[in-house]
């Protein structure tokens, strides 16, 4: 039987396979390799692993899998066919998300859809293979996935799939298991990314629940690649980045803060990593960043150090010089997400003033907005109304794809008596010298940079400011005065510089 797909020199059409969505990436075969690499080389001459990919796309991790072990087994078993067959039947298995990706999925593997049939490389017992999908259910409560938190109206619609992905559904890995049993060594794959959040641009992230169950099963080994916005945010991923830091089993981490220089065209905010985990040699982690062509790395690094992680090392020294003098916090000071209770898209004010009303600050598509509204619309924080604010906007950069980044919009001064949208965040002072003061810091690469720290995408929360300590609001800021403070080297300045850009 024919196995030249496994071996073939030619143009690989996985490289420019187009992808479904940006929920789910088809993963280019220069980029499994690069997450096959973190595995070690024993992997690939053991006859008795059992492999899983348990979010099946292309079948391309199966298949770069396969070749490597028909490369590594070739000692202990010589005949290349039967080699080839012990491989596909015994030791590589996949759950496939879709039924188009289970098809595309077996044509990668065994280059038939049907893997039983003459066209096979390996003629399976069943038409499948071990590529493994059927139809699962939502386990629905109140119009809500228990398990996956999808929404009921979203997901079940007539003629589409119910992205009811069995990995993470009770009812799909029982399923999977009385067919393919559940016991694997090595875990590999891509898995889907997200799921729509009902009446809300939100997402709702789902990879971290894939990792979950791979690592329930307590393989030897596992592989991932993820998006990487678990590292310091990502809506519901607090309990999940915990674990994920304080767990000793992750042995190697690479991440992309650009996930164009992974995937080309994709659209992934806070970038991309892989990640190896592996169960029996538990120590510290070796991490590398690439961003732009520049590799930093690989680094020993103690995951869990803070509670969110610190992308590039060569942050940390000067993050320690700052928190070593253990003084109060912005995050302390600033504004709610939504200060008073006005959304983003509030458009009931006045172009002109009626009594009773104050300032209002709000965005449109054309920029800011300074209009008139009823001091009685401010629901919370009332007791802000009267103060002068030095504001920030809420959405700053894309977290820091491009260096160096702005990281933060552009600062301003609204008077007292005012009130704004969940656009804006803003620390409130008694007059408008501390303010100006206020907005002079804001304005420094110092703060920026230690904003960037905690901000991985292009929204900018009170809690981004946990790392930026307060100062005394008498005089206008500057890097330098800040830099002598705290005793930022000469090097640490040039970094500092190199990440972020001057605010114009």
């Amino acid at each position: 039987m024919n196995n030249d797909l496994l071996t073939s020199k030619g143009p690989d059409i996985l490289e420019v396979i187009s992808d479904l969505s940006s929920d789910e990436v088809f993963t280019p075969p220069r980029v499994v390799t690069q997450v096959l690499d973190l595995l070690p080389k024993e992997v690939w001459s053991d006859s008795s692993l059992r492999w899983l990919d348990p979010g099946c796309k292309t079948g391309v991790f199966l298949r770069e899998v396969t070749s490597r072990l028909m490369s590594g087994l070739t000692g202990e078993i010589p005949y290349k066919q039967r080699r080839l067959q012990h491989i596909l039947q015994n030791q590589v298995f996949g759950i496939a998300i879709t039924e188009l990706t289970s098809m595309m999925s077996r044509r990668t593997l065994y280059c038939s859809k049907d893997a039983s049939g003459d066209h096979s490389v390996v003629k399976m017992p069943a038409r499948n293979g071990n590529i493994w999908f059927d139809r699962v259910e939502h386990k629905y409560v109140e119009e809500k996935c228990q398990e996956c938190s999808a929404a009921k109206s979203q997901m079940e619609r007539e003629n589409r799939d119910n992205y009811a992905y069995a990995f993470i559904h009770e009812v799909g890995r029982i399923a999977v298991w009385k067919e393919l049993g559940m016991k694997f060594d090595v875990i590999v794959g891509n898995p889907p990314y997200q799921m729509e959040s009902e009446g809300s641009n939100r997402t709702i992230p789902i990879y971290n629940l894939f990792v979950e169950e791979a690592i329930k099963l307590n393989p030897k080994y596992m592989a991932m690649i993820i998006p990487s916005r678990w590292m310091a945010g990502g809506l519901g991923l607090s309990s999940f980045r915990s674990s994920m830091l304080s767990d000793k089993r992750i042995r190697s981490i690479v991440d992309f803060p650009n996930p164009s220089e992974v995937f080309p065209g994709v659209e992934i905010k806070a970038g991309v990593c892989y990640f190896m985990w592996e169960r029996d040699h538990p120590g510290d982690c070796m991490v590398t960043t690439i961003r732009g062509g520049e590799l930093v790395g690989p680094t020993k690094r103690v995951l869990d150090e803070y509670d969110v992680f610190v992308r590039d090392a060569r942050a940390l020294t000067i993050l320690e010089k700052v928190l070593s003098m253990k003084e109060p916090v912005l995050a302390e000071i600033m504004s709610a997400r939504t200060a008073f209770g006005i959304v983003s898209n509030y458009r009931d004010y006045s172009k002109t003033k009626r009594s009773g009303d104050v300032r209002f600050y709000a965005t449109s598509s054309t920029g800011r907005v300074e209009a008139w509204i009823a001091e009685s619309e401010a629901t919370t924080n009332r007791e802000a109304i009267n103060t002068w604010k030095a504001m920030v906007p809420k959405a700053g950069s894309d977290g820091g794809q491009k260096l160096p980044d702005i990281v933060l919009g552009q600062p301003w001064i609204a008077e007292a008596p005012s009130i704004c949208t969940q656009s804006f965040i803003f620390i409130g002072v008694e007059n408008h010298t501390k303010a100006e003061s206020i907005v002079s810091y804001y304005r420094t690469r110092f703060l920026r940079f230690l904003v960037s720290l905690r901000k991985i995408t292009q929204d900018t929360t009170r809690e981004t400011y946990t790392w930026v300590p307060q100062q005394t609001w008498d005089r206008t800021w500057t890097d330098e005065e800040l830099y002598k403070k705290y005793g930022i080297n000469e090097q640490e300045q040039a970094f500092i510089e190199s990440m972020v850009k001057e605010m114009p």
